[in-house]
């Protein structure tokens, strides 16, 4: 009995080992039903893989710039048209609400750099005075566009305009008396300019957080006007053309 017993244990040990070795030794092209699990599932779409068959999801190491421009919204990936209006959850987000928020921008790029500078290099003591003033607001109102930005995911510039530029230089480039006319003319024609701007936002947006800005860039823009036709510097061609009727 004792060793027909040892040969049976014998037997199934020589078995184990004898299937163990046929499935190192498949030919190319055949797979156990294991092999061919994990395989097959590889080749599957993501939301069809096994929750146990998928491999952890890889961490970025790559953190993201913080001086990076917000990335593009969704609604404008891959080409398509920026011209439609947004959904978010204030309201609908026109093109036009948009534009007006990196106009802004753009102005607070040049606007509060020059009101800075006329703060220190005006001749005269009331451009200065209202040059803080309107440094301090521009601030504000830059922080606001920041947040709309942000919150609507929007493409700001980084930069003033080339002819924004071209303004700057002029102002920079006098002395004296004709640095502050020169200084009161481009903010003035350039305030003129964006006021309409905010007064057609006010009156056709939907969207509340945008609405409370257009009315806090009316406030500030109003009052940058009178500030700077109070100097008496601001002759005709700090004034823009009217548009026609």
């Amino acid at each position: 009995m004792r060793s027909r017993r040892g040969r049976l244990v014998l037997a199934a040990a020589c078995g184990a080992v004898a299937l163990t070795t046929a499935a190192c030794s498949l030919p190319a092209g055949v797979r156990s039903a294991d092999t061919a699990r994990v395989a097959d599932a590889a080749s599957l779409p993501a939301e069809e893989i096994p929750e146990d068959q998928l491999a952890p999801a890889a961490t970025s190491l790559t953190q993201p710039d913080p001086s990076a421009a917000p990335a593009a919204p969704a609604a404008t990936a891959g080409g398509k048209d920026d011209n439609s209006t947004w959904p978010t959850k204030w309201g609908p987000l026109s093109p036009l609400d948009r534009d007006l928020i990196k106009k802004v921008r753009l102005a607070t790029l040049w606007e509060m750099t020059m009101a800075q500078e006329a703060i220190q290099r005006a001749s005269s003591a009331k451009v200065r005075t209202i040059s803080k003033e309107i440094a301090a607001q521009h601030h504000v109102l830059d922080k606001g566009a920041l947040d709309l930005a942000k919150k609507f995911d929007i493409r700001l510039p980084v930069k003033p305009t080339e002819d924004q530029a071209r303004w700057m230089a002029d102002i920079t480039s006098r002395t004296g008396r004709d640095y502050d006319v020169t200084y009161v003319k481009w903010l003035r024609l350039a305030h003129g300019g964006i006021f309409p701007a905010i007064g057609s936002v006010r009156g056709t947006t939907q969207n509340t957080l945008v609405r409370k800005y257009a009315e806090e860039c009316n406030a500030a823009v109003l009052n940058h006007q009178r500030l700077l036709e109070s100097t008496g510097l601001a002759g005709p061609d700090a004034f823009p053309t009217p548009p026609p009727v």
